[in-house]
């Protein structure tokens, strides 16, 4: 495990602060799917006791983002393609009904949000283009006025997260992305209800095709991203 992890600030509990470092090198790709994670290496590269990261790996494990490791330890659970195909279908449904939602209220969706998504697509900040990318879909959730689409989303995000983060250590990001966002938005703004849910639907599957094809390509050769990690 050789990712570059950040030293956590001294205080009391810890638990969360590990999670969510260890919850975006794993979403980055930075540990890359199928390595093994060692408590004593975590713990002596965050400067923490090793008690709050074995309650980190047990919330990770119980997210399915690490698994038992052959033999002992635990290791970052492997990329599935079937899973992320069903996961992006599951997303593709809600995020067409969000801006269906949204679109009958003709929203205007902060163009600042695609002018930093364009801006951050040209470069090599992983979390930074994933983050944009989250930023833009969780404004079209929040427009929707369904509070229950983003809650269903939120559930599946850290999943996706992963597969955004450790295709984008091997092929960087779809330059048509921040153009269909824009698309989306526009069409939200003119309260055009079914250009909108269409235009969402469409983004979401090619990315699932994207994906998946670009997965089955990068993703098997583990070593791979454990190189690029380093």
């Amino acid at each position: 495990m050789a990712a570059n992890l950040l030293k956590i600030q001294s205080r009391t509990d810890y638990v969360d602060e590990v999670y969510k470092v260890l919850l975006d090198a794993i979403s980055e790709g930075s540990i890359a799917p199928g390595t093994r994670i060692v408590q004593e290496e975590i713990a002596e590269q965050l400067s923490v006791s090793r008690s709050p990261v074995l309650q980190a790996f047990r919330l990770l494990k119980k997210d399915g983002l690490v698994e038992d490791a052959p033999g002992r330890g635990l290791q970052v659970t492997p990329l599935d393609a079937a899973r992320v195909s069903h996961l992006y279908e599951f997303r593709g449904a809600l995020d067409s009904l969000a801006a269906r939602l949204a679109a009958r209220k003709q929203v205007k969706i902060d163009k600042s949000l695609v002018a930093t998504g364009r801006k951050v697509s040209k470069g090599n900040d992983i979390r930074a283009m994933i983050e944009a990318d989250m930023a833009f879909h969780t404004a079209i959730y929040a427009a929707s006025g369904n509070p229950l689409i983003a809650e269903s989303a939120r559930l599946h995000w850290m999943h996706l997260r992963r597969v955004m983060g450790a295709v984008h250590q091997v092929i960087g990001q779809r330059r048509s992305v921040w153009d269909e966002h824009a698309a989306i938005a526009d069409a939200i703004a003119q309260g055009d209800e079914e250009l909108a849910a269409k235009l969402s639907l469409q983004h979401t599957e090619f990315a699932r095709k994207n994906l998946v094809e670009n997965m089955a390509k990068a993703l098997p050769d583990v070593s791979t991203l454990e190189r690029r990690a380093r």
